[in-house]
């Protein structure tokens, strides 16, 4: 019963949260794009906006790119020159740094998305799930370190990244990777799929319109009237 488990949680899950996050984006994208924003409320409120934006989503990136390159990067492609034990402490030192601070950061802006009337009263059940589940899997998270710190040789890490591998490279039996970890990384795991799952049907979408043509666009020349 539990192998059956483990292989429908982190064997064929992960392909349908994929799914729906791909077929989700593009179908919202084509008859949603009226729907396909930040919806930002900084009109309505700007009392610790700034904070609470700055702290999420520079912690949010350092966390995404951590994870991707952590655990997409075969361990041939680093093994001259980093051993496991040691990629693990700064991924303990780098993660659990940007984790609070996209924890408090988080924090603040969904206080201020309940707390505050005006931006309440334009907030959907879907962003307040959305942050609250954000919240959840940033705590998750850093729960793991109490955990990672008591193995500090990096197999775990190397399993969890065999893991991901596996999925993305569609590599069979995925799952028997998992069967031995931690069940807080496995609950990590589980809200990280959540999460992608229903990303099509937040505000997160207006992720994929990052500007970053912006960054090597052409100047722009702006004059005064005469």
């Amino acid at each position: 019963m539990l192998d059956y488990l483990n292989t429908l949680l982190f064997g064929l899950y992960p392909y349908l949260a994929g799914s729906v996050f791909l077929i989700g984006s593009l179908v919202r994208f084509d008859h949603g794009q009226y729907t396909w924003k930040t919806g930002s409320s900084q009109l309505l409120s700007k009392r610790r906006l700034r904070l609470g934006s700055n702290l999420f989503h520079i912690g949010v990136l350092v966390i995404f790119f951590g994870h991707l390159v952590g655990l997409l990067t075969p361990h041939w492609a680093y093994a001259w020159m980093i051993t496991p034990g040691h990629k693990q402490i700064m991924a303990i030192v780098v993660g659990g740094i940007a984790g609070v601070m996209c924890l408090a950061g988080g924090l603040i802006l969904l206080h201020r998305r309940l707390f505050d009337p005006r931006v309440r009263a334009s907030s959907s059940v879907a962003d307040i799930m959305i942050l609250s589940l954000l919240m959840v899997q940033v705590t998750l998270g850093l729960l793991t370190i109490a955990f990672a710190v008591h193995h500090l040789d990096g197999s775990v890490m190397l399993q969890l990244a065999e893991w991901a591998q596996s999925i993305v490279f569609f590599r069979g039996d995925a799952a028997a990777h998992l069967s031995e970890v931690g069940v807080i990384y496995k609950l990590h795991i589980f809200v990280g799929l959540t999460i992608i799952l229903v990303f099509p049907f937040t505000r997160l979408v207006h992720v994929w319109s990052a500007p970053l043509w912006y960054v090597g666009r052409r100047y722009q020349l702006v004059r005064r009237r005469a």
